[in-house]
Order: C-alpha cells, then sequence, then structure tokens
C-alpha cells in the first residue's frame, strides 16, 4: 500500500505543472498568517509536512528563517521546488519520506502541514501521527495543520481523505495540546471549484 502511495505522488509531480493541481496556491497566506502570529525567532526549527511544490518555504526564506525543513513522500515534488529556489535551496534540510515512516533526528519548534494529515485514514496512522507531533516538538511547541472541514471534499487527487470539525481536530489533539485558534478558509482551486479547509493553531502544554 505505501509503495502505491509512493507512485500515486511521484506520477503526479512528474506529470502536472504547480498550477495543475487542486492544492496549488500563488500564496499560502493564511498558512504565513499563522506563522508571523508565533514571533518566532529566525532560528527557530520549522518543518512543512507534505509540502509538495508548496511555495511556503519560499515565503519563510524570505522572511529570513534559517532553520527550515520540507518533507514529502515524493522526490519529484522536491526536485522541482529545489530547482524553483535555485541557489536558496542549499538553505533547506530535504525529506524524502513517507510520514507514516519519518524518523526525526531534531526536535522542532513549528510543524506545519497543509497537505498530509487528512490522507490518513486508518485509526492506528492517525493517532501515530499525533504521538509523532507529540515527540517532535520542543515543549511549548507550535502545530498548525490545515485539512478538509466537515464540509470539504470527500476525495483529493483520486484518494479518500479525512474531513474535520473544530471539535474533532481539538478531540484528537487535546491530549497534548492547547488549540489556540481555528479558522475555516475557503481555497480556489485552479479548476475554478472551491474546496473548505479548516487551518488550526495549538501550542503542544
Amino acid at each position: 500500500m505505501k509503495k502505491y502511495l509512493e507512485d500515486h505522488w511521484q506520477n503526479v509531480y512528474d506529470k502536472k505543472n504547480e498550477n495543475e493541481v487542486s492544492w496549488y496556491q500563488k500564496s499560502p497566506k493564511l498558512s504565513l498568517e499563522f506563522v508571523k502570529s508565533l514571533n518566532l525567532s529566525l532560528d527557530a526549527e520549522i518543518i512543512d509536512i507534505g509540502a509538495g511544490e508548496s511555495r511556503l518555504v519560499d515565503n519563510l526564506l524570505e522572511m529570513g528563517f534559517v532553520n527550515l525543513s520540507v518533507l514529502d513522500i515524493s522526490s519529484k515534488s522536491i526536485e522541482k521546488t529545489k530547482k524553483r529556489l535555485g541557489l536558496k535551496s542549499k538553505l533547506v534540510n530535504w525529506i524524502v519520506s513517507d510520514i507514516n515512516n519519518f524518523n526525526p533526528t531534531k526536535k522542532y519548534d513549528l510543524w506545519h502541514d497543509r497537505a498530509a494529515f487528512h490522507f490518513l485514514k486508518d485509526s492506528v496512522e492517525i493517532d501515530n501521527y499525533v504521538k509523532l507531533v507529540k515527540s517532535s516538538l520542543h515543549n511549548q511547541g507550535n502545530l498548525i495543520i490545515a485539512t478538509f472541514s466537515e464540509n470539504g471534499p470527500l476525495k483529493c487527487s483520486g484518494l479518500e481523505v479525512s474531513r474535520y470539525s473544530e471539535n474533532s481536530i481539538s478531540d484528537l489533539f487535546n491530549n497534548d495540546f492547547e488549540l489556540i485558534k481555528s479558522q475555516k478558509s475557503i481555497h480556489k482551486t485552479p479548476f475554478s471549484t472551491s474546496q473548505e479547509f479548516l487551518f488550526s493553531k495549538f501550542k503542544k502544554k
């Protein structure tokens, strides 16, 4: 199953341009607003999970952050992002990994995920993800997680997804995290359709 997912995402990023996927954002505005609200130091350790070709890393580099990590299951997506960044790509720690197999070698001050978590359907994998975030963040570390809302699509890129409400996402992380803010957002796809996301900001207890 995991090899199937790797092949699926490799194929997506091999055949489609950056602006030919539903999740494309010219500017990840809400993610950036949430990041800025944290007032992190520029040497904070930040990781973007399931980043694909997201332009969040470009913006974080422009803001002056120096300890950035980008993780994706697709090596092709990372290749394309590195090419886009040019020499700046050398300033980023690139990680090719399925999130289910990720073994961090450091702890982070911010864990950002707009793309990976809602693809987890199995309760064991979801529970393992929550444990992974907890163990990967420093005390008082921050989690920004965006998922499809309860009004969001049932599938993305041909794969079934999980949808969350403010209560259900809070319940999942409640033991170890405090929900600071939750906000719904309508994402306009390149295909003139709309998807409702739920952005949530948590602080590790």
